[in-house]
């Protein structure tokens, strides 16, 4: 039985340090949705992709739909991640929420859009977690935004 368990203990072992380390992205979604459980946020969905594009995670704030862009950066040496959430992205992740909620028949529940902020520098066991509630409001052409 201890021939048995030291060949598992070796075998996990190996398996550990051949598993590639999670990409920076990713861990910053996954840190940024334990900080809006924290807060009371219940999250839907994480990485919601179609055609178009992906929105990062959805999340309910009471009854509100909350699409929630996760910008996460080493450092913020070359600008703050929030600032990466230009007209251009905010037009495109206002397509994309409008699909979803009309694919989750979803269309008479108030929605709004946040942004978190996630940097984690190298060697940093937690990241630095910033979080703009209403970021921004739906934005399209003419009011249209489809």
């Amino acid at each position: 039985m201890r021939r048995l368990r030291a060949v598992l203990s070796d075998w996990l072992r190996l398996l550990h340090f051949k598993t590639p380390p999670m990409p920076l992205g990713r861990r910053g979604e996954r840190a940024a949705a334990r900080y809006l459980r924290r807060l009371g946020y219940r999250i839907l969905v994480h990485s919601d992709r179609s055609k178009p594009g992906e929105i990062d995670l959805v999340a309910v704030d009471g009854r509100t739909v909350v699409f929630v862009e996760v910008k996460t950066r080493n450092s913020d040496e070359t600008g703050h991640p929030f600032e990466a959430v230009d007209d251009e992205k905010q037009r495109r992740l206002t397509r994309l929420a409008l699909a979803y909620l009309k694919r989750h028949h979803l269309m008479e529940y108030p929605a709004r859009f946040d942004v978190v902020s996630v940097v984690w520098p190298a060697g940093r066991r937690r990241p630095l977690i910033e979080h703009f509630p209403n970021a921004f409001e739906a934005a399209g052409r003419w009011g249209l935004y489809s």
